[in-house]
Parts: C-alpha cells; sequence; structure tokens
C-alpha cells in the first residue's frame, strides 16, 4: 500500500492484510462493553494490524486478564487501515464504537474535531495513572491536543531514519561511513547529495522515499528552513524564497532518478525488494525495516543515520506515530482507561515491542527495547531523533483528507509536472480552502 493514500506503515503499526482466520475474528458487529450483575467490567478494543503484531496484541490481552481478573477484554481488529477508519467513524456516530481504539496520525484531528473522545488529561494526572502527560515525548502528540486538553496519546513511534546499505555503497565507490560521518559531525547535505550522485552513476537508486507528510516537511527541517504553517495554521512556505528553493532541489533530484518515490515501485519489484538486494543506497523508513532485512539475510549490511543537514549537527524530522483513543460514550471509564493506561505505560510498551518490535517507544522508560540485541550498529540514533522529532503539523493533520491531496502535489513536482513555485502555490490553495470548509 502507498504511504501517501492508504500509508504503508503506522507507528509500529505494518499494514497489510490479516489471515482469513483473524479477519472473521473482527466480525461485523461493534459496540462497547459494560458491567455484569457483579460489578466485572468488560471492555472492548479494536486496531489494524499484522498478524504478527494482532498475536503480540493478544499476548498482551491475556496478561492484563491475568492481573485484572476483574476486567474482561474483548479484541475486534480491522482487516486493514484503508478501511479501519470509515467503520470506527460510523459505530461512533451510531454509538456502536468499541470503548478503546487506535487511530492514525493521518486522521486524529479529524477525530478530535468529532467530539467523540473522552478527554484524558484529568485522568493522565490522577494517581491511577502509569501515563502522566510529560512520562511521553513533546513532539508525538501533534493533532492529539487541542486548546490544552488531550484526546489520544501516542501508542509508539517510528522516526524515518535513513537507512543505507554498505554493500551498495561500496558499489558505488564510497568509502566513507555516514554514519560514522554523524558522529563527528560531518553528516552534511552537501555529502549526503555527493553520496546519491554516485549512487546514480553507478546506475543505482540514491535514495527512496515515501510520499507523505514526513518526507517533503523533514526535508525543510533538515534544511534549516522554517515550519510550513506559521503559529496560526496558515501555510507560508509558498512566500519564503529559501523554502522555495529547496523544495525545487527536492523535486529535481526525483525528477532525474536520483530519488525514488517508493509509493510508486511496481508489485514485485517494491522499494523493500530493491534495497534488500543492494540496488539502493538509502531508504528512508522507520525501525520496522528490521523484520525485512533479517527476513532476506542480509542485515550485516545495513546500518541507520539521522538526516543530513547543511552544518552537519542534528536536526528535527518527522516521527511517524499511531494513537490510542477512549471512546468519550464508553460505560466503563475506569476499566477502559486502566487499560489504556497500562497499554501505553513504559511496562505495556516494553511487552509489545521486546524481541525484536518494530517501533520505538514514546514514553519514557522503555529505552532498553530498542537497544536490547545491539541492531542496528547505531540503534540509538532512532531514540535521538524521537527525542527532537515531530509529529505531522496539527493545522494539517485536522483537515480531512489534507495530507494525502498534499501528497498528490508533491507528486506531479516529482515527476516533473509542476515546479516548486506552482506546487507550494496549489499547497497553500489547498490548504485555505479546505481548511474553511
Amino acid at each position: 500500500m502507498s504511504r501517501s493514500s492508504n500509508r504503508k506503515y503506522l507507528a509500529g503499526v505494518a499494514v497489510g492484510a490479516l489471515t482469513l482466520g483473524l479477519a472473521a475474528c473482527s466480525g461485523s458487529g461493534g459496540g462497547g462493553g459494560g458491567l455484569d450483575a457483579d460489578g466485572n467490567a468488560t471492555i472492548v478494543w479494536s486496531t489494524w494490524g499484522s498478524a504478527d503484531e494482532l498475536t503480540r496484541y493478544k499476548e498482551f490481552n491475556e496478561d492484563f486478564m491475568k492481573r485484572h481478573p476483574d476486567i474482561k477484554v474483548k479484541f475486534q481488529p480491522v482487516a486493514g487501515y484503508g478501511d479501519y477508519h470509515s467503520k470506527l467513524l460510523a459505530q461512533l456516530t451510531s454509538n456502536t464504537a468499541p470503548d478503546v481504539f487506535y487511530v492514525g496520525d493521518d486522521m486524529i484531528g479529524q477525530f478530535v474535531d468529532s467530539n467523540r473522545l473522552m478527554p484524558l488529561k484529568e485522568l493522565m494526572d490522577s494517581k491511577e495513572s502509569k501515563t502522566k502527560h510529560d512520562d511521553f515525548y513533546p513532539g508525538l502528540f501533534g493533532a492529539a491536543e487541542k486548546d490544552d486538553e488531550i484526546y489520544a496519546a501516542p501508542n509508539d513511534s517510528n522516526p524515518d531514519v535513513l537507512w543505507y546499505d554498505k554493500e551498495a555503497l561500496k558499489t558505488a565507490g564510497i568509502t566513507e561511513d555516514p554514519a560514522t560521518l554523524a558522529e563527528n559531525g560531518e553528516w552534511t547535505t552537501e555529502k549526503f547529495l555527493e553520496m546519491n550522485a554516485k549512487l546514480h552513476d553507478a546506475k543505482l537508486t540514491g535514495s527512496m522515499f515515501w510520499n507523505y507528510w514526513a518526507t517533503h516537511w523533514s526535508w525543510l527541517s533538515s534544511q534549516g528552513l522554517d515550519a510550513p504553517y506559521d503559529d496560526g495554521g496558515a501555510f507560508v512556505a509558498n512566500k519564503d524564497a529559501a523554502t522555495v528553493e529547496s523544495v525545487q532541489q527536492l523535486g529535481d533530484l526525483f525528477a532525474d532518478g536520483t530519488f525514488v518515490v517508493a509509493d510508486t515501485l511496481p508489485d514485485g519489484a517494491g522499494a523493500d525488494s530493491v534495497f534488500v538486494t543492494h540496488k539502493a543506497g538509502f531508504f528512508v523508513q522507520g525501525r520496522y525495516t528490521i523484520g525485512s532485512v533479517k527476513s532476506a539475510g542480509v542485515e550485516e549490511s545495513y546500518d541507520i543515520v539521522r538526516w543530513p543537514t547543511p552544518d552537519g549537527e542534528p536536526a528535527p524530522t518527522g516521527v511517524a506515530t499511531s494513537f490510542l483513543a477512549i471512546n468519550g460514550k464508553t460505560k466503563v471509564k475506569d476499566a477502559a482507561f486502566t487499560f489504556w493506561t497500562e497499554f501505553l505505560s513504559a511496562e505495556g510498551q516494553i511487552f509489545r515491542l521486546r524481541g525484536g518490535g518494530n517501533a520505538v517507544p514514546s514514553i519514557k522508560g522503555a529505552d532498553e527495547v530498542v537497544l536490547e540485541d545491539g541492531y542496528p550498529a547505531h540503534a540509538q540514533t532512532f531514540l535521538d531523533m524521537r527525542d527532537i522529532g515531530f509529529e505531522d503539523y496539527p493545522a494539517e493533520a485536522r483537515v480531512p483528507g489534507l495530507p494525502v491531496a498534499i501528497s498528490e502535489e508533491f507528486q506531479k513536482l516529482y515527476e516533473g509536472k509542476a515546479d516548486a513555485q506552482q506546487t507550494l502555490d496549489t499547497i497553500a490553495k489547498l490548504v485555505e480552502e479546505r481548511s474553511e470548509k
């Protein structure tokens, strides 16, 4: 699935069709839980995910119920990210939604504005909470916060790091190691583009990116440019000459084939296949890439590095997340919050992400899962990038369909069908028109 339309993944969630058995488990029904005659609670929660991840969630559910014999957990997985949110919104409208549920980072703003989510700030500050607001990394909340209230929290995260293939770099005659350059403060945009040019000259792909918010906005941030939105939520990137110039540089690199839009690669020869067969130097993805390179048996050839910058110093870049929310009309508020806070807690995230998990904790106290097996060699980079990274801008994430529409305009730039000024001017109009609606 393309990240610009259906999103290849969200934080810690590899999107894909479930097995028939798991799909059947989701059923066609909905609705939250309640209390039985003895006062025991049943809570219903829902998400999407791969078969492996859903198995891990089931294990968490079973462990939770052993610790809370007065709470029964019913799990309702949904068979794909593309269908998930439309079904959930319909359930919320008809008052048949689960008590607790995942929401994607490209949808969280719409769910917050629907006024269907439970405000969580007071609960997070309570003595029952295992997830205080300050326990989370602040840049990860994005549009889940509004008017000094919290309506969901990031269940985990995935900084978009630059995975690189040492074998491909060697084939292109590149002898310097990107991670070593970064450690020495020498990982500059100039050095990165020089390597990409050598890869291109060697008939290899320089870098592969997914066309979504974290690519275009990370490029601007890493190059030391201002955010594309002002404090009032207006789109201003089209009015800054340096930003226009930098976006044009990005577009030109895609147009000449040095950079490749991973979404557009054909079935059977997708980005993962290109990368593990040593045909590309860099691939911008999250921690879940560990699974791809290990399953191909080529993990020793790969490492990670942060985004390059003009001066070689670290800069904030995009961190994809998904969120856990509570139904504002749940009949079992206390039980739902108990599940919510334990799922998101440091202990909960360690349980879900240990043993080769495919995401990075969103909360303090759980970083051991990223460093547990020493892979990749510079795994600390995941944590460093998360600490200073950012989620999609609320001005964008709150508007239905806007992130996808913006990516579609960038695709025209990448294909050489529009220049940077035209692209950014069109985006400015889209933001204004859709925000008004």
